[in-house]
């Protein structure tokens, strides 16, 4: 088991988590309109720096040469400049229409921006590790805190979460549903 830096050759293994990890989220953050689609945005936006989902802000797990899971975790200090990319090739894509992309990060704090594990390796503590690998490179980056969101109506995950030391800071409306804001202090 180890944790790493995530590399622009690991996004074939990436992509499907990250995928599982924001669901509908996908699809406001590229303008994609199926699966295929949203994959093929999101595996490029990966390749490229200076972007929310950028390898750069990725830590997976490998285990037996395999990516069993992955966290992307940015600065919230920079979450403008990191979603400008995505607004820029919607506004390419699709013309000038009006498009917004909710702030799910503060300034101050390393944002967990999705987390996910796969099927296969449920239940060996991968997203425990993968939490403390971010929250470790959070202190590296001189931030005292780290936050995430949860679906308002995932209470497993919530709980996992509150074991962990978050605790709810509020709430958030993203592509109509509901999610619970939570931050740790380190």
């Amino acid at each position: 088991m180890s944790t790493r830096r995530a590399a622009a050759d690991d996004a074939p293994e990436v992509i499907p988590l990250l995928m599982e990890a924001i669901g509908s989220i996908a699809y406001l953050l590229t303008g994609a309109s199926d699966d295929a689609d949203a994959a093929e945005r999101l595996s490029d936006f990966f390749k490229q720096p200076g972007n929310r989902i950028s390898c750069e802000h990725v830590i997976v797990d490998e285990r037996d040469g395999r990516i069993a899971g992955m966290i992307v975790a940015y600065p919230g200090d920079d979450a403008h400049l990191l979603d400008e990319p995505y607004l820029a090739r919607m506004r390419r894509d699709f013309g000038e229409a009006e498009r917004e992309i909710v702030r799910e990060a503060m300034d101050g704090e390393l944002y967990l921006d999705a987390l996910a594990v796969g099927e296969a390796y449920r239940g060996q503590g991968i997203a425990k590790a993968l939490m403390a690998a971010a929250e470790q490179r959070a202190r590296e980056l001189g931030f005292g805190r780290t936050a995430l969101i949860v679906e308002s109506y995932n209470d497993r995950a919530y709980g996992i979460y509150a074991r962990s030391g978050y605790v709810e800071a509020g709430m958030l409306r993203i592509g109509g549903s509901d999610y619970r804001r939570m931050t740790k202090e380190l």
